[in-house]
């Protein structure tokens, strides 16, 4: 078998046992947020550091294969952890800075590459952080309050509340207690709370206010990672320093989200995933009429990637902060590991794309991009809306809403 076709079809196989399905349903049950992230950050230096080791292109492929199963789960875990303790007013803007270390992280893999260009001390380079995040970082993170909460420890979730209060200058008074948001009286909170750590899937697909939205997240992620990655590695049809096109990539992704931050909070989720998927579309569009080889043209075109990979930037990392909103805490990690996976299938397909020729791809990526903002319109707007913890309470809710 060609190594083209067998890199097809581990690609294939890792999105079978992509982690970032697997460790969202363990971070929502046993592991918790912060054991899931601390696994998957072993696993993946593990994996990166054999790679380098590969005595043979076969054992190199399934290490390539264990590394992205391992990878595909650190985000994920790393996002909820870091914004389920944030309250409604802050957690858009929070969200969205945790992603200038993704386009940094880019950038910076330009200039490693460059400096090591033997892919086994790349491996190596690239395997680092995450022995060094998991030796001096890790262990100073607190587990997630919302995740002590639903797993029936709420003084482990005080404490962490407690601890968060007094490193920003306030305290908590005595006598407050967490309750899930389903406990509306005394006789029915312990059962409430039985089953409010049972979460799944099922449970999303049962509930038909959860069943659509999870529908709809899956659609437009995957819409959105085929013109995200699809873009960034469009960079090899436009015949230009590839080093310094991946620099300009990921540079162009941070003003995006300094702009969808500050906007995130007056116009909402809604109107932004809509915006965001149809500007990139817009300048896809304009790039399928640029089909010219001579230099201005080509310029225009690259010129029309860049806006593009810029606003779906927004949308990209917007969406992890719409999904996690739109879930339960019981089922939140689970059901944004299902649209994270939507979106590593975006991201196999994308190469199939670029490859087909140099305009086809912006045809293809035009496509995604407006019809995945047409699918926003069908999504109810978070902005300012609480993080529900159990299903029943979610449902008690936006039924609540929908009669005022």
């Amino acid at each position: 078998m060609p190594y083209a076709n067998i890199e097809a079809t581990l690609s294939v196989l890792n999105i079978l046992a992509d982690s970032a399905g697997i460790f969202g349903h363990l971070s929502d049950s046993f592991l918790g947020r912060k054991g899931s992230l601390t696994v998957v950050c072993i696993l993946n230096a593990t994996f990166g550091c054999l790679t380098s080791l590969s005595p043979n292109y076969f054992l190199y492929a399934i290490l390539r294969l264990l590394t992205g199963v391992s990878t595909g789960g650190v985000g994920l875990c790393a996002f909820v952890l870091a914004t389920e303790p944030i309250g409604p007013s802050k957690r858009g803007v929070a969200g969205m800075s945790t992603f200038y270390f993704f386009s940094i992280g880019i950038a910076l893999i330009s200039g490693i590459a460059y400096i090591f260009q033997s892919w086994r001390s790349l491996y190596l380079a690239s395997s680092l952080p995450s022995i060094l995040f998991v030796l001096f970082v890790i262990p100073f993170l607190s587990e997630s309050p919302r995740w002590y909460l639903v797993r029936g420890m709420p003084s482990h979730a005080m404490h962490v509340l407690s601890s968060i209060a007094k490193t920003n200058h306030r305290h908590i008074r005595e006598g407050i207690q967490l309750i899930l948001d389903d406990d509306t009286n005394t006789t029915n909170a312990k059962s409430n709370n039985a089953q409010a750590i049972q979460g799944s899937l099922i449970d999303v697909l049962k509930s038909p206010i959860t069943r659509i939205r999870l529908f709809l997240a899956v659609a437009i992620n995957f819409l959105c990672s085929v013109v995200y990655y699809g873009l960034s590695l469009n960079v090899v049809n436009l015949q230009t320093n590839l080093y310094l096109n991946v620099l300009l990539n990921a540079i162009a992704e941070m003003p995006a989200f300094t702009i969808t931050a500050i906007l995130l909070g007056k116009f909402g989720r809604k109107p932004l995933t809509i915006g965001t998927m149809w500007f990139s579309g817009i300048f896809c569009l304009c790039g399928v009429f640029l089909n010219s080889h001579d230099g201005i043209q080509r310029s225009l075109r690259m010129l029309c990637g860049v806006l593009g990979i810029f606003g779906m930037a927004g949308t990209y990392n917007l969406l992890f902060i719409y999904t996690t909103e739109l879930f339960p805490t019981v089922v939140r990690n689970a059901a944004l590991g299902c649209a994270t996976q939507a979106a590593q299938m975006g991201a196999i397909l994308a190469p199939f794309v670029v490859v087909s020729g140099s305009m086809l791809p912006f045809v293809v990526f035009a496509v995604c991009g407006i019809m995945g903002g047409t699918l926003g319109f069908y999504l109810p707007e978070t902005l300012n809306r609480p993080l529900y913890d159990t299903m029943a309470g979610m449902e008690e809710g936006e039924a609540a809403l929908e009669d005022d």
